[in-house]
């Protein structure tokens, strides 16, 4: 007869109890789940409009302190789009840029400039001498 100790008769009465509560099902999957129904196959062709593209749009940026300023506009009504944008530019002129686009004739701009450019003197003084000071020290 096999005589088996308290500590031993412990331990075989866990292995027994956990292989009795041990699912007869595997555990499930984390991943995602898998679908039930028949999807549409996903479509990369937009559908097209049912009219034809138009809209109008416009803003404006002027900040004194940063010196900003800049801004553009744009209409388009179906094929035929016009516009134009600006921006002062660091030499003190405006710089404007007005394009069309008219169907197969391509982006066509104009560009134009208002003001002078302006580059202002600028002193700089003598460097002051690096000569006569202490070294720093380092402790």
């Amino acid at each position: 007869m096999l005589s088996l100790s308290p500590p031993r008769v412990a331990l075989l009465s866990a292995l027994v109890a956990a292989a009795l509560a041990r699912p007869d099902n595997p555990p499930p999957s984390y991943g995602p789940p898998a679908p039930s129904y028949h999807a549409p196959a996903p479509s990369y062709h937009a559908p097209s409009p049912d009219a034809p593209p138009k809209y109008d749009f416009n803003y404006a940026v002027k900040d004194e302190y940063s010196s900003n300023d800049f801004g553009a506009q744009e209409a388009r009504d179906g094929y035929d789009t016009q516009g134009s944008y600006y921006v002062l530019l660091p030499d003190g002129r405006l710089q404007r840029v007005s394009y069309t686009v008219n169907g197969d004739s391509g982006f066509v701009a104009e560009v134009t400039y208002e003001g002078e450019a302006q580059y202002p003197q600028q002193s700089y003084g003598a460097p002051a001498p690096s000569y006569g000071k202490p070294a720093p020290s380092y402790q």
